[in-house]
């Protein structure tokens, strides 16, 4: 605010992680705004319907009265409203219509989750035409990246050390700060791995384990299977995280879930599944029915334990009380990712925590341990040398690869046969914490992280997860027979490889105690320093690399 006003800018971007009170912040510039007559109207663009309605009745208690219901046809506005609120489609379909109402009044513009205006072209140009005349802009946004490099409307860009347009906020409070600050709650991110098995159009019948080294199509075939109701892998990850429900709900007694699924069939089956795990039927909200938006609103003021949603409640969507969350979708990129986890980290008073359970595939994992990194809009990528000449080709390439293809309809079509949950790890705080060997859902060892208290400070969630962790491998190695003096012991690849990842973690969080720095932006350095995936799916060398070089990075700092 005092940035803001000092300032008075036309165009102003605020990039606040979810929770941290893009709305009040908006709302209160308005109210300033209005009362000092700088502005006469408020017009709100919102990605969807039921966010329209959220801003209308946030705006109504801040003493501004704003029409939800206004249509670009209607022409003028009651006159009991100082504004309006539309979605970006909304905005698109007649420009001109908004565009002329913008230049009858000053008006104050509020684009919320401002990404959106670069989802298709038309959006994007409606948005600049409808709002070119505007007398401010406020753009707001939790999640300022985009996997494409179409430009975002009234967004400020300039290039970086590289040559590359970025996006450049007014302001930033990324998720790191807003957790230091208690605003935020920690995540602690429940991966499940297990065997699967599915048929391909072919006839062949493949088993792999989800999170194994696979290609493109196996892995999305994994995934696809795993999410399959009718498999074990879902209703043993429902029934974790219904436990994990219960043991939020001992210290939070209104604390939610929410489950996250692709399709209305799979949300369907889904709410069956969790009816028969605990005993009350969940909330089912799908995107095309008129009352979800009223769903929503009773689910976010009543205390029963479950909804489920096919992506409505990915963004925006206000439901404070939403602990634990399943993420049962195929939709993977980092945009939406960052938009889910955002339904679970609002705070209402210190110590709360939240769980989101995942399938253990590596973009995924790899999303949770960037958490805290805070990214910019891209339009393009660096030209490193002249071997990289075909850069823009391979941008289009790595489109191509990322979407749906005529191939994937002969590659796609496949029957699950089956699958099996088994619990992997815990991820918190860029950090891994789990047990050696397989851990079977229901086991005293998935308790150990399952019943975690819902009420701890961040520092005691880490601690609490080491301890876990080591008494544990402590209480097995004090089973473990004895071997012969003369007997060597084999490693296995698998342990070598947490053997390494735990040395990586301990040496990440002696620097995090040593520089400040969060754990995921060091995980982050070193992997663009050594290159390589995520700690969770990276190879024995490269782990030993990264392990090298922060030694040599506190020699250094030592010295």
């Amino acid at each position: 605010m005092e940035k803001y006003l000092a300032e008075s800018p036309r165009d102003f971007l605020a990039v606040a992680t979810p929770g941290a009170g893009k709305t009040t912040f908006a709302l209160t510039v308005a109210a300033e705004l209005l009362g000092r007559r700088i502005v006469d109207r408020v017009t709100i663009v919102a990605p969807t319907e039921h966010l329209k309605i959220q801003w209308a009745e946030a705006a109504g208690r801040a003493g501004i009265p704003i029409d939800p219901t206004y249509a670009a046809g209607q022409g003028k506005a009651s006159k009991d409203f100082v504004g309006i609120a539309v979605t970006y489609a909304g905005v698109a379909v007649n420009p001109l219509a908004f565009r002329l109402r913008t230049e009858r009044f000053k008006t104050l513009v509020i684009l919320d989750e401002v990404h959106h205006a670069g989802d298709a072209l038309s959006w994007g140009d409606g948005i600049r035409e409808a709002f070119d005349p505007a007398h401010r802009r406020l753009a707001l946004t939790g999640t300022p990246f985009r996997s494409d490099i179409n430009p975002i409307p009234f967004v400020r860009y300039l290039p970086d050390e590289e040559g590359v347009p970025r996006s450049e906020a007014d302001f930033t409070y990324g998720y790191a700060h807003a957790l230091a600050d208690h605003v935020v709650r920690p995540v602690l991110f429940m991966a499940y791995s297990g065997e699967m098995q599915w048929r391909t159009r072919a006839g062949d019948e493949i088993v792999a384990r989800l999170g194994e080294p696979l290609t493109k199509d196996q892995h999305a075939h994994a995934l696809r299977t795993a999410l399959d109701p009718q498999g074990a892998w879902m209703p043993s990850v429902l029934q974790a995280a219904d436990k994990r429900l219960s043991e939020v709900r001992r210290h939070v007694p209104d604390a939610g879930g929410l489950v996250i699924a692709s399709d209305q069939e799979s949300a369907r089956a889904y709410a069956k599944l969790l009816r028969s795990i605990s005993g009350e039927a969940p909330t089912v909200v799908l995107s095309d029915e008129k009352a979800a938006s009223k769903k929503i609103s009773k689910f976010s003021e009543d205390t029963s334990r479950w909804m489920v949603a096919v992506r409505m409640v990915s963004e925006g969507v206000d439901v404070p009380r939403l602990a634990v969350g399943v993420y049962a979708t195929t939709t993977s990129t980092p945009l939406f990712f960052a938009q889910a986890v955002g339904r679970f980290v609002r705070a209402r008073k210190r110590g709360e925590t939240a769980s989101v359970f995942l399938p253990s595939v590596p973009h995924l994992l790899e999303h949770a341990s960037a958490l805290e990194m805070e990214r910019d809009h891209a339009l393009g990528r660096p030209v490193r040398d002249e071997g990289d000449i075909f850069a823009a080709e391979q941008g289009l390439i790595d489109q191509a690869n990322a979407g749906e293809g005529a191939s994937d309809d002969l590659l796609g079509n496949f029957e699950a046969l089956g699958s099996q949950a088994t619990f992997d790890r815990v991820l918190y705080d860029g950090g891994e914490f789990g047990h050696a060997g397989e851990v079977h859902v229901g086991s005293e060892e998935e308790m150990d992280f399952l019943g975690i208290p819902g009420l701890l400070e961040p520092d005691q969630v880490r601690d609490l997860l080491r301890t876990r962790q080591s008494e544990r491998a402590a209480k097995q190695k004090a089973a473990k027979p004895t071997m012969p003096a003369d007997t060597v012991e084999q490693v296995t690849t698998h342990e070598q490889l947490a053997v390494l990842r735990r040395e990586l973690n301990g040496l990440v969080a002696a620097w995090h105690h040593r520089t400040g720095q969060a754990h995921g932006i060091t995980h982050a350095e070193l992997r663009k320093k050594c290159g390589g995936p995520a700690a969770a799916v990276a190879t024995a060398d490269q782990l030993r690399q990264r392990i090298d070089m922060i030694r040599d990075w506190a020699l250094r700092r030592t010295s």
